[in-house]
């Protein structure tokens, strides 16, 4: 119950529930970010955990209190999401048959496949790290990734590149911007700020698509 009580926080306030955990746990914070990020990931069926909320939280923590080594959590968190897009991108491959073979396994329809190998076609790798950046996207873009077409020496490339950028990027705002008394005071804010930043890359493509037409 204690478990479930804290996803629920994480959920709703990561920078709260980070910082309690950090104080009960100490330095088992950081396996517990690795396995965050490694599901949200890793797993198709966990889309929902935090992702740039938890990296800007991190960040904000090591800037705040100095109990998260920047220098140390970044690499770890890269690592993480590099495990968890390998891992998401083979399982994709190993059901592509059965996948296709469905016209829907929970929420991922038969078209969706279509919909992401015809977009993975025209936009090339380059999409790999836009999915990075959008949240519910970047757990099903590798799955998708593996159970189409395109090549893992093409996919890992720009999966490198992508989860330097996503963790990097979003770590280091939060670690800058930790100490600034209005992002202390308003942090759901700049959190529903990013999601919203986040999914713009989506909703550029979607209405590109739809002038295109």
């Amino acid at each position: 119950m204690e478990i479930i009580n804290f996803f629920l926080q994480l959920l709703k306030d990561p920078l709260t529930a980070l910082s309690d955990f950090i104080s009960e746990h100490g330095t088992v914070t950081y396996g517990l970010l690795f396995l965050i990020i490694f599901v949200e990931t890793g797993l198709i069926v966990m889309p929902l955990l935090p992702g740039d909320s938890l990296l800007f939280a991190v960040g904000v923590l090591a800037s705040a209190t100095g109990k998260i080594e920047i220098t140390f959590v970044i690499p770890l968190l890269i690592g993480a999401a590099l495990l968890g897009d390998n891992v998401n991108y083979f399982i994709g491959k190993y059901f592509s048959e059965f996948v296709k073979s469905k016209d829907k396994i929970l929420f991922l329809k038969r078209a969706h496949i279509t919909q992401t190998e015809e977009f993975y076609a025209k936009h090339g790798g380059q999409t790999v790290i836009m999915a990075r950046f959008v949240p519910i996207v970047r757990t099903v873009a590798p799955f998708v990734a593996g159970a189409g077409s395109m090549k893992y020496s093409t996919y890992i490339t720009f999966c490198v590149l992508g989860a330097i950028l996503w963790v990097t990027s979003i770590t280091l705002l939060g670690y800058f911007l930790g100490n600034n008394e209005w992002v202390k005071h308003n942090f759901e804010k700049v959190v529903l700020g990013i999601i919203a930043i986040s999914v713009l890359p989506m909703i550029f493509a979607f209405v590109k698509a739809k002038l295109s037409k």
